[in-house]
Parts: C-alpha cells; structure tokens; sequence
C-alpha cells in the first residue's frame, strides 16, 4: 500500500516550482542536464525572444523578487471545516474562508486551478493605515496565528501600514504581487479579474497587472462615481470616483487576427432604445441613422474616396477628402439594394445616413463611465448594510453597493452555468450577496468563494472582520429568500477556517530521537476529526471543496464516499486482521454499485492496521477487485 503522506513531502500546497520545471522539461528537454536547467540551451532554444538587456521596461521595486519566491512558496497549512458556523451545509456550493488570502490561494490551486471564470477584489488601497501583514513569510501559519491574535505574539514582529513607512509603494505592491500571481492561475481561459482603487495606486496596479496578467490582456479602466455631492471640507479637489482595473487571462484572437469580445453586452433599456423610430414605415422596424462617413482621409483610404448618386436629385456627390465614405463602392450598393440608404425626410439631403434597425443589434457595448446612478454609491452601500445590521448600524465603513458588484456579475458571468467568482479581500462580503440577489433575480446558479482575514475590530459583538462576513451572508440569505419565496436556488454557504495541516511532519528532536520516533508512529494530530482529514485530503488531491460526501457503516467502519466513487476514505483508528477481508470485500461491493467514470483512490488511516501483514491483505483482496490505487494516510 502506497503511502498517500510521507515525511513532509505532502503536508504543503502544491509545488509551483516542481510543477513549472515538469512543464519545461516536456517542451525543452534538451535543456535539462541531470535534473537541472541549463540556462544557456534554454537561452538558444528560445532565440531572439531573451530579453537580455540590463536595462529594460518595467515595473520593478524592492523586494520583488522575494514577492515573487513568496508566490512559489508552498503553504504549510490546511483547512478546516465548520459547519456549525455555515449555512446550508450538506447542500450549498458556496464558500466563505476565514484566513489570509496568500496562504489560501495557494492551498486552492489543485482543486480550483482554471475554474474560476471572475475575480473581483477590493485591496487595502493604501491610504496609511488601512492594512497589516507580517513582516517574515518564513512560517506562513505561524504568522498568520500571530497576526490574527491566536498565539501569545512573543518575539513577534509585524508591520502595519502607517504613515512612517507603509506609504512606501513597496510595501504595498509586495503585498499585492503574490497574491496576484496566484490568482491567475485560479482563472479560467475566458476569466477576467477587476479590482477596484483609487489614485494613490491606480498606476502601480495597472503596471503590475501588466507584469502579471500582460499589458494585452487590458480590457479597460473604468471609472466609478462614488460620490453624488463633493465634500466641501476638503482642500483642493473632492474625490468623487474610483477606479476598477480589468484584465482578461487570455484574450481571445479570431481568424482576422483582431482581438474578440469577451465581455458580455449588457441588456438595452427603453432609454438605449429611444433613438430608434420608423419615420418612413419600414416594415423592418425601428431604426436609427448612422454617420456614412468615416474619420478617415483619402490619402489614407482612397477606395473610399468616390462619387455616389443621390438618387432623387440626379447629382453625383463626393465626400470631403479629410472625411471619406464608411464603406467601399461595393458595400455602398448592397446598401442601396437592400435599402439601408437614407436620404432624409423629403429624400434630398446631400449625405446620406446609414439604417441601423434595432432587431440587429445585440446588446449594448460596456462602457468606462459608471454613474452613481446606475451602479450605486458609497451611501448606498453604507446604507444597504446598515438595513441588514439594523441592531450595528456602523458596522463596516467602506463597503461597496451590491449594483457595483452585479454590474460586473452581468459582464463576466452567465445565469446559465455555474461560473464560480471569487472575492480573497472579502471585506462585509458583498461581493457573496451580490451574486446571491443576482442568482435570485435571473434564476442562475453561479457560485461564490469569499476570503477574508479575520483581522480584529474593537467590536464585542464581531470581534473580527470575518465574523461581520459571514453574519451579513447569514442575514443576507434570509431577506433575499423573504423577497423571493419562489426562487430555489443556492443561498447558503460552508465556512472553512486556515489552520495547520492535519498531518504532522517530521520534525526530529536530535536530543530525543526516541520520544520523536514514539510520536510520529501516529502521522494525523490528535486534536484533529475525521472532517478535518477528509477535507485535507480534497485538497491534496485536488477535488471540490462542496464535493458531495456520503457516508456508509462497513463491517463497523465508517467509510466515506466522495464525489460518487472517485474517492472511498476509511479513517478507522484500528483495523485488526479479522475484520480485513469483510472491510474490503465491502468496499468493494460499495465501488461496484456506485460505478465511478474514472479511477478510485482508496485512502485508509496508516496507523489503523495492527501490522503490515493486514494491510497488504486488505490491499490484495481490494486490487482484486480492481481497486488498485490504495493509499494510506
């Protein structure tokens, strides 16, 4: 029997690095020389697309390279469910994790790596003392308990962002960066990440998303009023907006080799639809005019430099040689064929327009301008939480309205699949109710993964910012399931909170290597459930953390199913030789009925097995019923 953990190979997140080197050896593996790269070969195998020069274009600052190994680094952590805390538990396919957003990220990429199809986050924008983070990544877990207050913090350092130092750029794109980099990877292909900000760090954001995401991959800067009414108390200019950065993983390229659109087109409104009338009765319907020239000259298209006939007049008209006909002379009598020509009221005006019927169109292009009006402002979303902690009404001070965030839900995200968003600077966490109201509005399914540090408040009742998280999504269901009785849908939500890994690495006292040996014979922590090991064992090998999971009483253990047969876990502290072959011939009889598509993996405790003689038994008995991978833990 394999064993699933040894050592300390498999109690961190995946291997970045490993993986990356993997992935060069199958393309390059002429550049390898015993195990590792030779740099130069590599260098030739890429001709001209080195970039050598010292001194080059980009975003660089102090630290970036350890910000950039911090991505790399894998997590030591896992994390450990809590249903008592959630909502909705056997059934929901949301999440809402409790933890620092660098160590989760890493923990999610087995089991969400490319499925996420938007990403929003609201960061610390760096204004002075609005974020904190420890100042040494050595021991992530470790600094995370100390930053969240779980330890006693002595010999602790960490950084909070005040006026002294943490204005500083740096600190605050070394924070960003890794984070970043991860999320990435989380994307789907057609996936697109937006982050709101504001002045102080709009220009770094843009240039470290184009160092992350590539300066192609830009979709556009939208600007976001805030505010209906300046601040009058302020010295020079009231900021009335912010700003939403929008990226795309990949975007695509059709034949033409032009860049296709990957933002939906959003719904027209009877106000879009106003300027199409049907003055002359067209049976086609509604239409409106557009301009039948370009702003191009004739020098630079002189096929679009021609005379046509206006026909009711006779004449031959030329347009101006600065601004040229839209359509070649081709195009020009399609037009006029299909009766898209438009000579005015009396049909004697020398420009003609060009027919636009409203059946044609299909939706409206996004814009960068979003009013207040349209998508919600500051009191509105104060406003919005407030109405749901009626009790708290200060609460949480810089919230988003949920219109921002549906707005963005209409433009990344269908009703009709299951897209997964994700927010890993939860806040309040509307950007969960956000897609629970537009999930009730439209009937759609799309799920929802929050992340948030449970930074402290100075509040009794929410003692940290998690705790008001996951309290608004808890009140936030209730109202949207009042407001809407008939919608069935997902408005639950499962909480998981960091901690260590549920399996104990080695970590030999050299002045005691017999009490080390005694307690390492046990590899799973004692303090630690069946739950706990389970959901480590999703994350390892990289299944859903709502995966379904079933649970069955074999020859007197329990044994779990998970994901319909892809997984059969037996977690049973003791397995003596007589009960083997009933266990095993019983699983056996469980895989058989539940008929998985794919392989199965079959996970039991290590230390359950009174030697090794009744492991390798129920091993056999299993691989003869085709259960060959057999693992233990």
């Amino acid at each position: 029997m394999e064993k699933l953990v040894a050592a300390d190979v498999e109690t961190h997140s995946p291997d970045i690095v490993a993986e990356n080197v993997e992935q060069l050896k199958v393309l390059f593996p002429e550049a390898f020389t015993e195990g590792k790269v030779d740099f130069e070969v590599l260098k030739q195998l890429l001709g001209g697309m080195v970039e050598e020069r010292e001194e080059k274009y980009g975003l660089n600052w102090h630290g970036k390279r350890r910000a950039r190994q911090l991505a790399l680094t894998p997590s030591t952590g896992t994390l450990r469910p809590c249903p008592k805390e959630s909502v909705d538990w056997d059934t929901t396919k949301n999440l809402m994790i409790e933890g620092d957003n660098l160590e989760v990220l890493k923990l999610l990429q087995k089991s969400y790596s490319g499925k996420v199809k938007l990403i929003y986050i609201d960061p610390p924008y760096n204004t002075g003392k609005d974020f904190v983070y420890p100042d040494d990544f050595r021991d992530n877990i470790k600094n995370y308990l100390e930053l969240t207050g779980q330890t006693d913090g002595e010999g602790r350092k960490i950084s909070s962002n005040t006026e002294a130092s943490g204005r500083f750029h740096t600190d605050w794109l070394n924070m960003m960066y890794p984070r970043l980099k991860l999320a990435r990877t989380l994307l789907q292909d057609d996936g697109i990440i937006l982050a709101s900000i504001d002045d102080n760090e709009v220009d770094n954001l843009r240039r470290l998303f184009d160092d992350v995401f590539g300066e192609e991959n830009f979709l556009g800067c939208v600007i976001w009023q805030k505010k209906y009414a300046p601040a009058n108390d302020t010295i020079d200019f009231s900021a009335t907006h912010d700003y939403i950065l929008a990226y795309a993983k990949v975007r695509p390229v059709g034949p033409n080799g032009q860049y296709e659109a990957i933002l939906a087109r959003e719904e027209r409104s009877d106000k879009t639809n106003a300027p199409y009338k049907n003055p002359d009765n067209d049976p086609r319907g509604p239409w409106r005019a557009d301009n039948y020239k370009c702003n191009k000259s004739a020098d630079q298209r002189p096929n679009l430099y021609y005379p046509i006939l206006q026909p009711n007049t006779g004449e031959e008209i030329l347009p101006q040689k600065t601004s040229v006909w839209r359509y070649n002379r081709e195009k020009h009598e399609q037009n006029c064929k299909e009766g898209r020509v438009y000579w005015g009221v009396d049909g004697k005006n020398q420009v003609p327009a060009y027919k636009r019927f409203l059946s044609e169109v299909q939706g409206i292009v996004a814009q960068t301008i979003w009013l207040w009006n349209e998508v919600g402002h500051n009191d509105e979303a104060k406003k919005e939480v407030q109405n749901l902690f009626p009790d708290c009404p200060d609460i949480f001070q810089t919230p988003k309205p949920t219109r921002l965030i549906k707005k963005m839900l209409s433009l990344g995200t269908s009703a009709e699949t299951e897209d997964i968003v994700l927010d890993f600077f939860a806040g309040s966490g509307t950007t969960g109710h956000a897609v629970l109201d537009q999930n009730a509005s439209d009937e759609g399914s799309r799920k929802v993964i929050l992340v948030q540090l449970p930074e402290p408040t100075e509040r009794k009742d929410y003692p940290t910012i998690a705790e008001i998280t996951k309290e608004r999504l808890r009140r936030a269901g209730k109202k949207i399931r009042k407001e809407n009785p008939m919608f069935a849908g997902d408005l639950g939500f499962r909480v998981f909170k960091l901690a260590s890994s549920n399996i104990r690495a080695w970590d030999p006292n050299g002045d005691d290597l017999p009490t080390t040996l005694h307690d390492s014979i046990e590899h799973l922590k004692t303090d630690r459930t069946e739950q706990d090991i389970l959901f480590e064992l999703l994350l390892k090998l990289g299944l859903d953390l709502t995966i379904p999971i079933e649970q069955k009483s074999i020859a007197d253990k329990a044994v779990h199913n998970i994901g319909a047969g892809t997984l059969l876990v037996c977690l049973a502290e003791q397995i003596a030789a007589a009960e083997v072959e009933a266990l095993a011939l019983g699983i056996a009889a469980w895989h058989k009925e539940l008929a998985p598509a794919g392989e199965t993996t079959v996970v039991f405790r290590d230390s359950a097995f009174a030697d090794d003689v009744a492991k390798t038994n129920l091993t056999a008995i299993l691989q003869q019923h085709g259960l060959e991978n057999v693992r233990s833990l």
